[in-house]
């Protein structure tokens, strides 16, 4: 009985140690902020599976008007809005660098630009949602990327009023919006590439 008591106690003991560990962990991930990395690496691994893919329209449905009031600056804090771009296939990713699904995607998006540089009218637009422009700038530099990224302004909330962070959109030369995406997902597959193409060539 007494050895009972004793073994309980002690499983107790290893049981409280053991969510201590956790615990200090997961509170020291946060207070230095590596959380959102390690929760971007973990599904960076889910996107490698290639289960989170966006579901490619057929073009040959009537996609709706896409509205222009989208606003976004430049590095050099120079403002400009979508109706800039129309003639183009416009795909606009909506992102922060507090977002670990963002940060997991973006390698696929980084793989999918690479492989639509040789197709002229394509234009992508990174849409930083950092209060700190700089810190985008920062997380492009240290992974490497050389995604044209911009800084969030304004955004029609009746034609985009997703407040859900990734958001991706891709609008057609003609100024429609062929895609919404809400969430991650990896973009850099054929089908996706496809698709980006065959659009471009309406």
């Amino acid at each position: 009985m007494g050895n009972s008591k004793e073994e309980k106690r002690k499983k107790r003991k290893r049981s409280l140690i053991e969510w201590g560990v956790i615990l200090a962990v997961i509170l020291l991930l946060y207070v230095t902020g590596w959380h959102t990395q390690v929760l971007g690496t973990l599904q960076r691994g889910l996107l490698a599976t290639g289960l989170i893919k966006p579901s490619v329209p057929e073009l040959t449905q009537d996609f709706p008007v896409a509205s222009m009031d989208f606003y976004f600056a430049d590095k050099n804090g120079t403002v400009q809005s979508l109706e800039e771009y129309r003639g183009d296939v416009i795909f606009i990713n909506v992102w922060a660098t507090w977002c670990p699904p963002c940060i997991a995607e973006m390698p696929s998006i980084q793989s999918l630009y690479n492989n639509m540089q040789g197709v002229d009218n394509v234009t992508f637009l990174l849409i930083s949602m950092d209060e700190e422009f700089s810190r985008a700038e920062e997380f492009m530099a240290r992974r490497n990327f050389d995604l044209p990224i911009y800084h969030y302004r304004s955004r029609s909330i009746e034609a985009y009023p997703s407040s859900v962070i990734p958001t991706t959109y891709v609008i057609s030369p003609d100024g429609r919006l062929a895609l919404e995406k809400r969430g991650l997902a990896k973009y850099d597959t054929p089908e996706f590439e496809q698709f980006l193409y065959d659009l471009s060539q309406i």
